[in-house]
């Protein structure tokens, strides 16, 4: 994974260069101004500043910045985040923690969460993922804890992800595993959305899973109930 930095394009071309990086990424804008408009670009814009304040330990201004930006564009980037280059939310509603690091060319859709666990389950003060460069992260995927997801990595719609992703890895499902995906799709620069929509599961496969969460939802109900009625009887 690179080096995380401030971003070295302030300059004009530098910009320039992000928006191309992001027009490649999504087929929606016609210009270069219209990705300006985005609510991602301008989180990310405004998470440079608040880092900068953040890392001067100018820890009130930096909240101040994340407050507003959050406000106007419904993204949460703690000013504590380190985010490298090219890095791409599309739509919003995502939240990423304070020790969340991520690499260059990272996507991020969504209703996404890059969100903590106790610090004492791994290492010390760190509660946030890493996601190392060119990594996808679907929409409504939580990513939990103080794991790393390897490079160009891509983690599916609404997957829940609690340990370490390989390299080059397709994760899905509730915990999240590993799934196969055809070499021709693996070899593509970039994949819309993590996951390939033309992927083929086996059927059987996915009613084992679905009737497997559908049991895991039941039983957290039912020790819930068990609960209560334990506190009511106390």
């Amino acid at each position: 994974m690179s080096a995380y930095h401030l971003p070295t394009g302030a300059s004009v071309m530098g910009l320039i260069a992000y928006l191309d990086s992001v027009k490649s990424r999504d087929p929606a804008p016609r210009s270069r101004w219209e990705v300006l408009t985005y609510p991602g670009v301008l989180a990310l814009g405004m998470h440079r500043l608040a880092h900068g304040l953040f890392r001067a330990e100018l820890f009130l201004l930096a909240r101040i910045v994340n407050h507003l930006s959050r406000f106007l564009t419904a993204i949460d980037i703690h000013p504590g985040a380190r985010i490298g280059r090219n890095f791409f939310i599309d739509h919003g509603f995502v939240v990423i923690g304070e020790t969340a690091q991520i690499g260059d060319d990272v996507t991020i859709y969504q209703c996404v969460t890059l969100g903590g666990t106790d610090p004492a389950g791994g290492i010390a003060g760190k509660r946030h993922p890493t996601l190392a460069d060119g990594v996808i992260v679907g929409s409504g995927a939580q990513v939990l804890g103080p794991i790393t997801v390897g490079t160009r990595a891509r983690i599916g719609a609404n997957a829940v992800v609690t340990r370490d992703v390989a390299e080059g890895a397709t994760m899905v499902g509730i915990p999240a595993r590993p799934v196969p995906v055809d070499a021709g799709e693996y070899a593509k620069a970039f994949m819309p959305y993590g996951t390939p929509c033309a992927q083929k599961f086996d059927p059987e496969t996915q009613k084992l899973e679905l009737l497997r969460c559908e049991i895991e939802t039941l039983k957290s109900r039912l020790d819930a109930l068990t609960e209560e009625e334990r506190r009511k009887a106390g």
